[in-house]
């Protein structure tokens, strides 16, 4: 404003501007000055919530928070709702909520737990169904809705393939003015895993480029474990919890002072379903059980395979124990020594980064997934079976080295903060480059015009299709998900389609 006056005053001073066009001049630039000023919005729409402990409830809260610390934005996190039927089916111990106000407080209460005070930010709710066939929630309607027009400025899509595979309504690009997905999950190495997976997978590859290319901007992919798509960047723009770093320290403090601080052998945690991990783990453990003899291994995890997964550790002859999940900041973890984990279905295993934090030995396939993690000294990959069985007796009688502040810092979520602001590029529009006009340049095409209007073709095609109901359920959608039903409406507070 002080820019804007002192301009209007020298052009007032100069004669330049006749004086009944002076006052409509500095409310022009009044507005423009506002408007420069509003804080620019950052939308985080994510595909899980609270109380499901699942990598896309927790990390994309994290990153809400975080980037509501690290500057002047305005951010919303957007979660799934999902009606009381589901909510069994997905939340532990049957947990229940009345309504979002109710899920939202215990999301604001478990985060301040584990962070302490953070500046606030906003959390809507977008309708969801749980599909039992992909153990997934999916959106109901068009959730670009949750958001009005007026700060419809940065859209973050954390699992931007799920998030559109259905979508029918605004195009992502026409509502915010940049999208940047953020891939979470390897979805063709799950996929590959069912019958005529291979096929499957096929398909799936070419659907998940369609759907982000017309949808995104911009896609950050964690690790190259994940599938390559248009405008994709690699990078891992996660943290860990802080209080995996607090006990990182304290571990240190006790090893700086020569005192034990490690009373316990090897363990792995992990949702107990076998492409978690658990397939290869437990060929590994069968087929060298007498190079592992005196092995104490234990296993903590609930999910759908946690029965045969306990029978299967049972038949061997190691000592190999499960236990039921829990959360990995409990106590119980923090004397285990060494943290085991041969899962390559994983983009970036949170898992592994807070264990590494919490300053333990790390054992894991050379894979890209893992990438990441090589800097630290304490993370020790293997490429074989026999680098495996070697790694693991070398890493049961040995210390861990004490992480540096650098590398520490790696870890936290202030600095997967820095990295994500960096690649995502997030910064105030910028006016758009004049490209030669028809009278400079005779039949001039735009190749960038030309490209956007195959995308918008491209897009009107697929939100075509996703109307139609017989189509949504060839691919897999849950039927009647096109809009909300009259109780998640009123669940949600919102007027019935129709109405």
């Amino acid at each position: 404003m002080r820019y804007s006056s002192m301009l209007l005053h020298h052009l007032r001073a100069s004669g330049r501007i006749p004086w009944k066009l002076q006052w409509p001049c500095a409310v022009g630039w009044f507005c423009e000055a506002m408007a420069m000023a509003r804080r620019q919005h950052i939308t985080i729409f994510t595909t899980a919530s609270l109380p499901w402990m699942t990598g896309t409830a927790v990390n994309p809260l994290f990153r809400a928070a975080y980037l509501a610390k690290a500057g002047d934005w305005e951010v919303t996190l957007v979660v799934p709702w999902l009606s009381k039927g589901d909510q069994m089916l997905v939340y532990p111990n049957k947990m229940k909520f009345s309504g979002p106000a109710e899920q939202e407080g215990y999301v604001r209460r478990w985060l301040e737990e584990r962070t302490g005070p953070l500046p606030r930010f906003n959390i809507n709710f977008y309708p969801g169904k749980f599909s039992t066939e992909k153990r997934s929630i999916l959106p109901v309607g068009d959730i670009t809705e949750t958001i009005s027009d007026e700060k419809a400025d940065i859209a973050v899509l954390e699992e931007p393939e799920h998030l559109t595979w259905y979508h029918h309504g605004r195009r992502w690009k026409n509502k915010f003015r940049k999208v940047i997905g953020v891939a979470h999950t390897n979805y063709l190495e799950y996929v590959k895993r069912e019958k005529n997976g291979y096929i499957h997978a096929f398909l799936l590859k070419h659907i998940n480029s369609w759907v982000t290319d017309i949808y995104c901007h911009k896609v950050i992919r964690l690790s190259g474990a994940t599938q390559e798509v248009p405008r994709s960047v690699i990078c891992n723009v996660h943290g860990v919890n802080p209080k995996f770093i607090e006990i990182g320290k304290l571990k240190h403090q006790q090893i700086s002072q020569r005192e034990q601080s490690f009373f316990k052998g090897a363990y792995y945690i992990g949702k107990m379903v076998w492409s978690k991990g658990y397939t290869e783990l437990l060929q590994l453990l069968q087929k060298h059980q007498k190079e592992l003899s005196g092995l104490k291994m234990e296993l903590y995890g609930s999910g759908e395979d946690s029965g045969e997964v306990k029978a299967s550790a049972e038949k061997l002859s190691l000592d190999v124990r499960v236990y039921p999940g829990r959360d990995h900041a409990d106590s119980i973890f923090h004397d285990y020594k060494v943290f085991i984990n041969p899962s390559t279905t994983d983009v970036v295993c949170t898992t592994t980064a807070e264990a590494l934090a919490m300053g333990k030995i790390v054992i894991c396939a050379n894979h890209p997934s893992n990438e990441f993690f090589k800097r630290f000294p304490n993370c020790h990959m293997y490429s074989t079976e026999k680098e495996f069985v070697r790694l693991t007796m070398k890493a049961l009688s040995e210390e861990p080295i004490p992480l540096t502040e650098e590398l520490r810092h790696e870890l936290s979520w202030e600095a997967a903060t820095e990295r994500f602001v960096r690649v995502a590029e997030i910064a105030p529009a910028t006016p758009a480059k004049q490209h030669p006009s028809t009278s400079q340049r005779f039949m001039y095409i735009n190749p960038d015009e030309l490209k956007k209007n195959m995308e918008e073709a491209s897009a009107f095609f697929h939100n075509t299709i996703s109307g139609f109901e017989a189509a949504r359920c060839v691919f897999g959608a849950i039927p009647n998900s096109l809009q909300p039903d009259e109780q998640q409406c009123k669940e949600l507070g919102w007027r019935p389609q129709g109405l």
